[in-house]
């Protein structure tokens, strides 16, 4: 079995002039000891070693996609899954998008790990189209797409939740006018023949079991959300057996997201 888990980190487990979340972090990381995982906003990975340092304390080797605007991504695999194959996608991402393949017992595993916009819903479509893009040239029946997609599900109503959030951050999941919803980027990828791996493994559970934000730290953006996705492929989706939220001990305050974590029978 491959565990396969995606993170959204704030800041890089670190706050200007407050906490230094990172130990608490890395305690979740061991815990869970994921095979595959894909973290998002790696606010100074990029400098003085920080990602060879925290990637030695977990085991795992990483995979860094820089950001020009916003701030980076990473893919880490576990020993003994091998890496054949890592590259970034060549787009003006916000944050970034990094790819990894991993030779499984099954066939190759392409893992896609992104972060999207954070606030435009027109913009995250259009990054969307560039991850599915992607996705289509890599074919290989085995593929993966994580990250903190900032998006909503559309196939939850999600009026009455976005009703009691602040006018700034409302705006951020509706579509230009401050009309309806915006789904459209979650949307575009079922429609691409993804299968959301959250609700297939969780059918019947309540809507709420699957959010992924606010945690204890905070999150005054957020009105209970699922923002973190892990998508895939037919072949891959018949292939999990388990998708979980992380939630308490350290996962409640070691960032304003939870970790999910997928089990894949690879």
């Amino acid at each position: 079995m491959l565990r396969v888990m995606t993170w959204n980190i704030r800041t890089g487990g670190r706050d200007r002039g407050g906490s230094d979340r990172l130990d608490r972090v890395v305690q979740v990381i061991e815990e869970q000891a994921p095979d595959v995982l894909a973290l998002q906003e790696l606010r100074g990975f990029d400098r003085d070693g920080l990602m060879g340092a925290v990637a030695d304390r977990v085991g795992m080797t990483p995979h860094l996609a820089r950001s020009c605007f916003g701030q980076p991504v990473a893919v880490l695999v576990r020993p003994p899954y091998r890496v054949v194959d890592t590259g970034t996608l060549r787009r003006p991402f916000h944050h970034a998008a990094a790819r990894v393949v991993v030779d499984t017992a099954a066939g190759p595993l392409t893992v896609f790990g992104t972060h999207l916009y954070p606030y435009s819903g027109g913009r995250r479509r259009m990054e969307v189209d560039w991850l599915a893009a992607a996705m289509r040239r890599s074919r290989g029946p085995l593929t993966l797409l994580t990250g903190d997609l900032n998006s909503l599900d559309p196939t939850v109503d999600h009026s009455a939740r976005l009703a009691d959030m602040p006018t700034l951050y409302r705006r951020r999941h509706l579509r230009r006018g401050g009309g309806a919803v915006d789904t459209r980027a979650i949307a575009r990828l079922l429609a691409a023949d993804l299968v959301d791996l959250w609700p297939a493994c969780n059918v019947g559970a309540p809507e709420a079991d699957g959010h992924t934000v606010p945690t204890g730290f905070g999150g005054a953006e957020f009105a209970g959300m699922r923002l973190d996705y892990l998508l895939g492929t037919r072949a891959l989706a018949e292939r999990v057996r388990d998708c979980r939220v992380i939630r308490g001990g350290a996962a409640d305050t070691a960032s304003d997201h939870y970790p999910l974590l997928a089990t894949v029978d690879l």
